[in-house]
């Protein structure tokens, strides 16, 4: 491809200015069953015996919901609680499960919801994020806190 006048290419009249390609952005999450923890908190289960996992989640800030994959619904003991279509990033609905209640720890912070049933990798979305207070720093692929000092919401 050459470059023509004025700093565009000849394919797509697209400015050839030189950007440095965005990555993927990963954490680092614990899920957990929430009814587990309930049930613990009530006395009814040992906390050893809740059901637990550790994960690098990718994170989409173009998802709204929260994806896990079958195998960590097993993992956690979950259950598909409700059927429901999703809207993929192409355009095309697919039948998706919705889990039972997942706690989700990232960067010390904690929320809890359900989560789409697709896939074969965790993928954390915004309704996450929002209710943990964090940010996406794509410049540098990491998480971080909106306001260091904790959590904070408009009510």
């Amino acid at each position: 491809m050459r470059t023509i006048d004025r700093g565009y290419n000849e394919i797509a009249l697209m400015p050839t200015t030189k950007r440095e390609q965005m990555g993927e952005v990963y954490a680092r999450v614990r899920l957990t069953n929430a009814l587990d923890q309930e049930l613990v908190r009530m006395g009814l289960l040992e906390p050893d015996k809740v059901h637990t996992c550790e994960v690098d989640a990718l994170v989409d800030t173009g998802a709204t919901k929260s994806i896990i994959p079958p195998h960590v619904v097993r993992q956690l003991d979950l259950i598909i609680a409700r059927q429901t279509m999703g809207l993929l990033a192409d355009g095309s609905r697919v039948p998706v499960g919705v889990s039972s209640t997942i706690v989700f720890q990232i960067e010390g912070r904690e929320t809890r919801e359900d989560a789409y049933v697709l896939g074969d990798q965790v993928l954390i979305g915004q309704t996450v994020l929002e209710s943990t207070d964090l940010l996406v720093d794509c410049a540098n692929r990491k998480v971080m806190p909106k306001h260091p000092e904790g959590p904070l919401f408009r009510l």
